[in-house]
């Protein structure tokens, strides 16, 4: 008989294919601060420099946390990996779709709209996570995966993109439309 927490089968992680994915999500983590760090630049004394600026640290607080994840289901993050998300991030620092970093135009959306994959990316990982950590039984009484902090995660990311569509809707005018 397959074990039971509140009614919801108990089942054991697969590594092998979770932590190709978490190291995936990692790569895209370091690039988003980065990409997020680029962005706060590019509204820099704006309304929105400090929503930039605090997006960026909690994202940055996110990495931190999935990269303990990480290393506490026994895994190193990939070498070629990480060494991907550096060279991905030397990229993004350069800003390719606001390189000048303008608020008017065609690139200052791409890049909003970039954010705001992003941060759904980041959703559908705690997300995951959460359903995961529903099913996973926790060693030695210990949650791994902490369903509180997954949901909290979830709804950070949410209240994030919040925050990217806010900025994107209330500029968008300024870009798009001309009297």
């Amino acid at each position: 008989m397959t074990p039971a927490r509140n009614g919801i089968p108990v089942h054991h992680l697969d590594l092998e294919t979770l932590l190709p994915y978490l190291d995936l999500h990692l790569v895209g983590a370091t690039n988003g601060v980065r990409l997020f760090e680029a962005a706060g630049r590019s509204w820099a004394d704006t309304p929105y420099e400090e929503d930039f600026g605090r997006l960026r640290t909690e994202i940055l607080e996110e990495r931190a946390f999935l990269k303990g994840l990480i290393i506490s289901l026994g895994h190193r993050p990939g070498p070629l990996k990480m060494a991907l998300a550096r060279a991905l991030s030397v990229l993004a620092e350069v800003n390719p779709l606001n390189p000048l970093r303008r608020k008017a135009s065609a690139g200052s959306q791409l890049e909003l709209e970039s954010l705001q994959s992003l941060l759904k990316g980041k959703e559908a990982l705690w997300s995951t996570l959460v359903a995961l950590a529903a099913r996973t039984p926790a060693p030695s009484g210990d949650a791994l995966l902490d369903p509180a902090e997954l949901e909290r995660l979830l709804e950070t990311s949410r209240r994030q993109q919040d925050v990217v569509a806010r900025v994107m809707t209330e500029t968008a005018p300024d870009r798009f439309l001309h009297q």
